[in-house]
């Protein structure tokens, strides 16, 4: 079977962090690795230079084992950077129950270590690794003053190539930490840019490719001896190598980062809330694939946010968000809440007296006043019963003072319709106590609802008030669950239908205070 390189490459990176990434020492794996490639780039400088000033072998070899040894403490250095890093990663990693704050602490940390490292030391670093080196082959290979400035001035073209690939290796070995920390990242964590922009990779990391190409292809071509001849070929290399950048940067980089630039606009748009955005597919490589993928995902979206606002239509919003996250347990759950049930005083006669469409269109006018005065106050309508009403509070939005809510919503209700054009006026019941909430129904139709007697004494006490006269009436169950200070006029015992006991009832002074 065929296996890709950079499959090989993932499970050598992965199988090293399964065997040191779990201790602070995984810093030695990363300069153990930088330190490599940095040897193996020093002894091919080296190498190249020696055909300008024609050393002894002894000699080469003795510039060579230098400048390893000062890239190895340069890169030792640098890696030893990121002890502080991975130090804090173990103790994020020993705690059980990190908070999302530290989790997106520690991402954030591990995603920018290596560039803060590079960007911060990456000069210092490559003097250490260049000066000590050259100026002990200036004076083993008599190159003298001019030799050496031109064997600076030479080794700063590698030099940048080993830190654009000792960046690369740092990114690499860092990966397997990220995907372990993104496990636990919370989704509401806010993205912090902060590493190495794609724009800028480009524009860092091409020319020190373009520029060691040529480079490397001067000095093996060219047929001169000495500083001047390094000089001068050190100076043909950044000439070719910069100009060539320069239009790679270009074409690569818009080709790359304007199709990334493009969806990241139509992802900021779609978080706004405009579901129509897309992004033209333009290419038919893996960007024009992830395009074409994001664009059949916002289409998703909105269709989505088509069926939410359909739903919102016909039922409460909150209940809408419940059944859309698939977090509504088939059996339901108990839960303890206040109902609300009013119904509209007189409506026979009313109905007699006025045509279908004016009743219709004089329940809707009603119906529209009092659904935002049950929404205000926290709570949600259960359904519409012709001219009546049930609404609940404390599901699916749990509430400590639903009572609370519930007695100030059907006084208002009360006040609301009475002020209003339609000529009704309405009586309500307030009852508390445990119901059943899910969904009821069957053969693919069902219907968020709440059951219990609870709901079914909200309706009986509604009924009492023609009995008592009053607007409001609410039980003794829901008068134990409100916060004191309310006025309330006892009612006493009264016989509700299905019930074998009288039920305490009280009626509330229609003063209402509307709740956030």
């Amino acid at each position: 079977m065929h296996r890709s390189p950079t499959l090989i490459r993932d499970r050598i990176v992965r199988a090293l962090y399964r065997r040191c990434g779990t201790k602070a020492r995984y810093w030695l794996v990363v300069a153990a690795a930088q330190g490599a490639s940095s040897v193996l780039i020093a002894a091919i400088t080296v190498a190249l230079l020696a055909t300008y000033f024609d050393p002894s072998f002894i000699e080469a070899v003795l510039v060579v084992l230098v400048g390893a040894t000062f890239t190895i403490l340069s890169i030792g250095y640098a890696a030893l950077r990121t002890r502080p890093l991975l130090v804090r990663f173990q103790q994020w990693r020993a705690t059980e129950e990190p908070t999302d704050a530290e989790t997106a602490e520690v991402w954030h940390l591990a995603a920018t270590s290596t560039w803060f490292t590079f960007r911060g030391h990456a000069a210092r670093i490559s003097v250490l690794a260049i000066v000590p080196a050259t100026s002990v082959a200036a004076w083993l290979w008599d190159a003298g003053w001019s030799g050496a400035l031109a064997m600076i001035a030479a080794c700063a073209v590698p030099a940048y190539y080993a830190t654009a690939v000792n960046y690369s290796i740092g990114e690499l070995l860092s990966r397997p930490m990220l995907d372990e920390i993104a496990l636990r990242l919370s989704d509401d964590a806010g993205f912090r840019p902060g590493g190495l922009s794609l724009a800028r990779r480009f524009k860092l990391a091409m020319p020190a490719y373009t520029t060691t190409a040529s480079m490397l292809t001067v000095g093996l071509l060219g047929q001169g001896e000495g500083a001047r001849a390094l000089a001068i070929a050190t100076a043909v290399s950044l000439v070719v190598g910069i100009g060539l950048a320069v239009e790679l940067t270009v074409l690569l980089g818009d080709a790359v980062t304007g199709p990334v630039r493009q969806i990241r606009s139509q992802l900021a748009r779609v978080r706004e809330g405009d579901f129509s955005a897309r992004t033209p597919v333009t290419t038919s490589d893996e960007l024009g694939e992830l395009t074409h993928d994001v664009n059949t995902m916002t289409h998703g979206l909105a269709e989505r946010e088509e069926i939410r606002a359909a739903f919102g239509t016909y039922m409460d919003r909150g209940v809408v968000d419940l059944i859309l996250s698939g977090q509504v347990p088939p059996e339901g759950v108990e839960v303890t809440v206040s109902i609300l049930f009013c119904d509209v005083r007189g409506f026979t006669s009313y109905a007699e007296q006025a045509s279908a469409p004016e009743v219709i269109a004089t329940l809707n006018e009603m119906f529209a006043a009092i659904v935002p005065v049950v929404e205000r106050h926290g709570g949600h309508v259960d359904k519409f019963l012709g001219d009546g009403m049930l609404a609940v509070f404390g599901t699916p939005r749990p509430l400590a003072d639903h009572a609370d809510r519930a007695v100030d919503a059907a006084c208002e209700i009360v006040r609301v319709v009475a002020e209003g054009a339609s000529g009704l006026t309405v009586a309500a019941g307030v009852n508390s106590g445990t119901v059943v909430a899910g969904p009821l129904g069957g053969s693919g139709r069902l219907n968020f609802s709440v059951i219990g007697d609870a709901v079914n004494v909200a309706a009986r006490v509604e009924a009492a008030t023609r009995q008592t006269g009053d607007d409001v009436l609410i039980t003794d169950a829901t008068r134990q669950l409100l916060a004191g200070g309310r006025a309330l006029e006892a009612r006493g015992g009264m016989a509700l239908k299905g019930k074998t006991e009288p039920i305490e009832l009280y009626a509330p002074k229609l003063d209402v205070t509307l709740r956030q």
